[in-house]
């Protein structure tokens, strides 16, 4: 049975936050959360942060399409695990992004999605920066 848009919506919203949260937590910067829902025909969520090396990218990205598993976002495919500028999961409603410090610039997301409201990932965060497992 399919999930009322809505619900399903508001799901990919929860998800994205919580991977956003993640990265944050496993020492990713610069994190950002774009609801591009109506401005993109192919997903409603961007993630997208910093990675400190290939090896804790690759990690994140990992982790993130685990979490996506264990929250009913399951990824459809990834790219970039190979490389060590960008790595991309992509779980159909929520597509998590994550750079190298200098491919983040270079690609430049943040503003190629600029007319796409942030959301507010921090809100209600509790205070302790631990590991979300």
């Amino acid at each position: 049975m399919l999930e009322p848009p809505a619900a399903r919506m508001k799901g990919a919203c929860q998800f994205a936050i919580e991977a956003a949260r993640h990265a944050f937590h496993t020492r990713c910067s610069n994190v950002i959360v774009l609801d591009v829902s109506g401005l993109s025909p192919v997903t409603d969520f961007f993630v997208i942060a910093t990675g400190t090396s290939a090896t804790q990218m690759r990690a994140v990205a990992n982790q993130v399409g685990a979490l996506g598993e264990k929250s009913n976002f399951a990824p459809f495919s990834t790219s970039g695990q190979e490389g060590e500028s960008w790595i991309l999961v992509d779980c159909i409603d929520v597509v998590f992004h994550v750079f190298n410090g200098d491919s983040r610039p270079y690609y430049d997301l943040d503003n190629l999605w600029g007319d796409a409201p942030r959301i507010d990932w921090r809100k209600d965060m509790p205070p302790t920066r631990g590991a979300i497992k």
